[in-house]
């Protein structure tokens, strides 16, 4: 296995530094400027030979660490066929692929940052007329909302389609020569082309805006990473049930604004509530106004906290209110965690079947009937030899100290819809099988003869036994006493006891 990776490594070693045609071969120097050419040129062969290398011996070793997968990732199709949909082909994890995928989005996303930047001068009032004039068009949108669908339009025209002809058609430059500078010459758009069309390419590798694009993203990561960690921080807390009383105090909340703007949202005035809020928010960021709200703020709650003089006798306090103790006294929890009952079968087998006694066999969750698909099977019975291994169920625990046997045996009987048993009404309540003319005539059998053919001879019981109830033509269940002489090979009984929910802080 070393072997076969160190071979792959060398092979990929070699195959990135094979040179590429005459590249590598320089010819011979013109003039300075192509020297300095040729030899940047080389710079960045060499740059990306030895990224080459490393992207490919890494993704060799990977390969080797990794297990193998298709060469395609894909997803169930959304209607269900068997192929999936084209668009949910995608390849497979690889560093080189990866790499190059940065590198051409790095050198393609300039055009977002500068969207930003001039986005945030617009609202920082770099310009107060710019900043005034994105509000005059928010205000007529707010006032008149069909207006918002004539914006993109408006965009389209105004700033890609007019500075587009602008710099295609330009306006005469003036000279700074005054003996030969055009005088009262205006602009106009009449004519041939002057300049060549705009085109918008890619930044070029290793320049000033390639790494400025990847500085720019570096920081757009830390500001994610930055407003996610506030969101978690803020927002999880008090939505997760953490404290139930919060949580359940913010749904209610939530669940009564809801009502009230399902039943009022038409009352209410959208447009002005808008305007006046959008002029709110782009007036906060103004420099004079952060200046007056910080001094504020420094005055009246840093250094003067309860609005009088630290000398005064009756300071006057801010009135606060204790939001836990008000929601703990208004939010009534349901205390007692969730109860439920469990069972447990103690099942017992006859040794020397017939004639002999009663061995304890193990603790079941299934009552281990004679038409149980584990009897017809012939799999013996699942579960544990003691009682007290016997376990509550995963999130439960027990709210009892003690087992307590079922009385009523003939009930879980019935609900179950059990066959071939014997039911004991009085004693220690055990369900015995009822013996078949097969297991008689075979003198035992384990219990896995034929369930439900008629007995032909009759046993002999006393008064207060009753006879076996026939169900189409076999025995169903019925009740007595010890000594009847018809059990089977097995019989159980049902121990029941309480169980509760497990408490989860945290």
């Amino acid at each position: 296995m070393v072997d076969e990776l160190e071979e792959q490594l060398l092979t990929a070693a070699d195959e990135s530094v094979m040179p590429e045609g005459d590249e590598s071969q320089p010819s011979q120097p013109q003039d300075h400027q192509s020297r300095s050419a040729r030899k940047v040129k080389s710079l960045k062969n060499g740059i990306f030979r030895a990224a080459s290398i490393q992207d490919k011996l890494l993704e060799k070793l990977l390969s080797q660490v990794i297990p193998a997968e298709d060469g395609h990732t894909q997803t169930p199709s959304i209607m269900g066929g068997d192929d999936p949909p084209a668009f949910a082909e995608r390849p497979g994890f690889s560093i080189p692929l990866m790499s190059n995928n940065f590198r051409r989005f790095n050198a393609r996303i300039g055009v977002v940052f500068k969207f930003q930047s001039r986005a945030l001068k617009v609202l920082s009032w770099r310009k107060p007329t710019h900043t005034l004039s994105l509000l005059a068009v928010y205000t007529f949108v707010c006032l008149d909302p069909y207006l918002l669908f004539a914006l993109p339009l408006a965009i389209g025209v105004f700033f890609i389609f007019v500075p587009s002809f602008i710099a295609r058609h330009p306006a005469p430059s003036t000279s700074s020569d005054p003996d030969h500078q055009v005088r009262n010459l205006g602009y106009s758009p009449r004519g041939p082309p002057l300049a060549p069309a705009r085109n918008f390419q890619p930044t070029k590798e290793l320049s000033k805006d390639f790494f400025r694009n990847m500085g720019d993203l570096q920081n757009v990561m830390e500001d994610f990473s930055v407003v996610h960690d506030k969101v978690v921080t803020l927002i999880v807390p008090v939505t997760n049930f953490s404290d139930e009383a919060l949580s359940s105090a913010i749904f209610v909340g939530l669940f009564a604004a809801l009502v009230v703007m399902l039943i009022s949202a038409h009352l209410i005035p959208w447009r002005y509530l808008m305007l006046v809020g959008g002029w709110g928010a782009i007036l906060s960021a103004h420099p004079t106004i952060n200046r007056l709200v910080a001094q504020a703020t420094e005055q009246y709650l840093h250094h003067n906290p309860t609005l009088s003089s630290p000398t005064d006798p009756h300071p006057v306090k801010i009135p606060t209110v204790d939001i836990p103790a008000l929601l703990s006294k208004e939010i009534i929890l349901d205390s007692a965690p969730e109860t439920r009952e469990v069972e447990i079968f103690e099942l017992q087998r006859l040794s020397h079947y017939p004639g002999g006694e009663w061995e304890p066999w193990v603790f079941s969750p299934s009552p281990y009937d004679p038409l149980s698909a584990q009897r017809i099977s012939g799999q013996r019975p699942q579960g544990t030899r003691f009682f007290e291994d016997v376990q509550p169920p995963e999130g439960w625990e027990w709210s009892e100290k003690k087992w307590g046997l079922d009385l009523w045996s003939r009930e879980w009987v019935e609900e179950r819809i059990i066959t071939g048993v014997e039911i004991e009404t009085e004693g220690e309540r055990w369900v015995y099988d009822i013996a078949s003319s097969s297991e008689k005539s075979a003198g035992g059998g384990g219990g896995m003869g034929t369930i439900g053919e008629e007995s032909e001879e009759e046993p002999v019981r006393s008064g207060n036994q009753s006879t076996p109830m026939k169900q189409n033509g076999g025995l169903s269940w019925e009740e007595g006493e010890e000594g009847m002489g018809r059990r089977g090979e097995w019989r159980r009984r049902r121990w029941v006891r309480m169980v509760r929910r497990k408490n989860v802080t945290g």
